[in-house]
């Protein structure tokens, strides 16, 4: 890794949880030349803050304070324990003082509007890179720098989930991170975080570190991105499910993208565009393990088997429109579409029939009443809850004769039988999704993964 020119480096939450944790992080960092080291807030902090905006809206403010208290103490202990001089503990300090105004804004004004969640939500990783620049800043030669990274990560004015301007980023990182390019020192940035044109502060919803990391990858052009977890790389599944399951060496951009969508928490989904549009190859380590294989995310891989992995999505519905107007009528599909693009709503898995359209949604969805009074000016809906997708990644899945029949035929066991709600094959080479009840989907992975990565040759 040594030879590359630019490399990015993220580090999550559990990479960053204590001092002890971010001197690993940085001797990372600084053994794999890092130009520029992003980071998301310590472990943690993220949800205190979270905790603190809904506190201080209903609470008295002595709640509020023990949450704010409690940070406090968190940053300075770790600030101390790195060695941190007066400087560091001032900006720190300033930084604290910032949370602080904020949380008592919202308990006067008991109410929360996304642009101050969004500028309060920033203090967790604005507080942990001055504390990933110190432990760096004790290890190596080169000038570290802790970077705002609302100087270069240009989003529009949706609060609460920032989308990203590809284009103004590309420019901003190459002016304002050009040193980056050329080895004359590190950059320490914070994830999750950005600013509209005007200079408020945005961030890109939660999971967005990794996706900040991505796209200052793309727009430094760098040679490599490293996602540094508490997970040696990608599994076949989830090994919390099941123990059988075995390290992922190499994987495709595609590949990789799949699992991210349909459930596998390594990654957050949106992550890998921005890589893949550069091919910008990808390595997921553990901090915790930098010397063991993980996993490198390719444009291309070697290997290509049917089924490389299996991922499980909890907490779905399924919705099921159906209405006798939808038979020989065209524009109907567009329609329902525009009711979910309307409110918002994400949908994973749909199959469709005469009259009926079935769909499969976060199951947070059926709390949106608005979405549903749409609908029904069109046909009934029926839903269903407590469902999961299993979904089964690989290649040329959608022709490769008899792979449905396999499929069915490893999860079928006479004494205790799954039920399969829906399937979802075709639309894709890469996956093949199941709708599984919640309380049968682990097993369903378990036999899956027996059938086609333990006992495959």
């Amino acid at each position: 890794m040594g030879s590359l020119k630019v490399v990015v480096s993220k580090f999550g939450g559990s990479s960053m949880k204590d001092a002890s944790a971010i001197q690993r992080s940085a001797k990372i960092a600084a053994d794999h030349k890092s130009s520029l080291v992003v980071v998301s807030a310590t472990y943690g902090t993220t949800n205190q803050l979270i905790e603190l905006s809904k506190i201080a809206q209903t609470e008295t403010w002595e709640k509020s304070q023990l949450i704010i208290d409690s940070i406090k103490e968190n940053h300075r202990s770790i600030a101390s324990d790195l060695k941190a001089t007066s400087e560091d503990i001032e900006e720190i300090d300033t930084l604290l003082a910032e949370l602080e105004t904020l949380a008592k804004g919202i308990n006067l004004l008991k109410d929360a509007p996304l642009k101050v969640t969004d500028r309060l939500q920033s203090l967790g990783e604005r507080l942990s890179s001055p504390l990933m620049t110190i432990a760096l800043r004790g290890i190596q030669d080169k000038k570290t720098e802790n970077f705002d990274v609302r100087k270069v990560m240009r989003t529009n004015d949706q609060f609460g989930k920032g989308v990203p301007q590809i284009e103004e980023i590309q420019s901003l990182c190459q002016n304002h991170l050009l040193a980056a390019k050329y080895g004359d020192q590190t950059y320490v940035t914070q994830g999750f975080v950005g600013a509209t044109a005007d200079g408020e502060t945005t961030t890109l919803g939660r999971g967005g570190s990794d996706y900040s990391a991505a796209l200052l990858a793309e727009g430094l052009g760098a040679d490599l991105l490293e996602i540094w977890t508490d997970v040696a790389g990608i599994a076949t599944t989830d090994p919390r499910i099941c123990p059988a399951a075995k390290p992922i060496n190499e994987i495709t951009f595609q590949e990789a993208a799949e699992l991210a969508v349909f459930g596998a928490k390594i990654l957050h989904p949106t992550t890998l565009a921005p890589v893949q549009r550069m091919a910008i190859p990808v390595f997921v380590g553990s901090s915790y393990e930098p010397d063991a294989p993980g996993t490198w995310i390719k444009a291309q891989s070697d290997h290509q088997p049917l089924v490389r992995a299996m991922a499980l999505k909890k907490d779905q519905a399924l919705l099921t429109l159906t209405t006798p107007k939808m038979l020989d009528s065209f524009g109907f599909l567009a329609k329902i579409f525009s009711f979910f693009e309307k409110h918002k709503v994400s949908v994973d898995a749909i199959t469709t029939s005469e009259i009926s359209v079935a769909m499969t949604v976060d199951r947070e969805t059926l709390l949106n009443k608005d979405l549903f009074k749409d609908l029904e000016t069109v046909g009934t809906v029926q839903t269903e809850e407590s469902l999961s997708l299993v979904s089964l990644i690989g290649n040329n899945i959608n022709h490769t004769p008899g792979l449905a029949q396999r499929v069915f035929t490893a999860i079928h066991n006479e004494s205790d039988p799954i039920n399969v709600r829906m399937i979802c094959l075709g639309a894709s080479r890469h996956n093949f999704c199941l709708v599984i009840k919640e309380d049968q989907a682990s097993l369903a992975i378990t036999r899956l993964h027996n059938a086609f990565i333990e006992e495959s040759k």
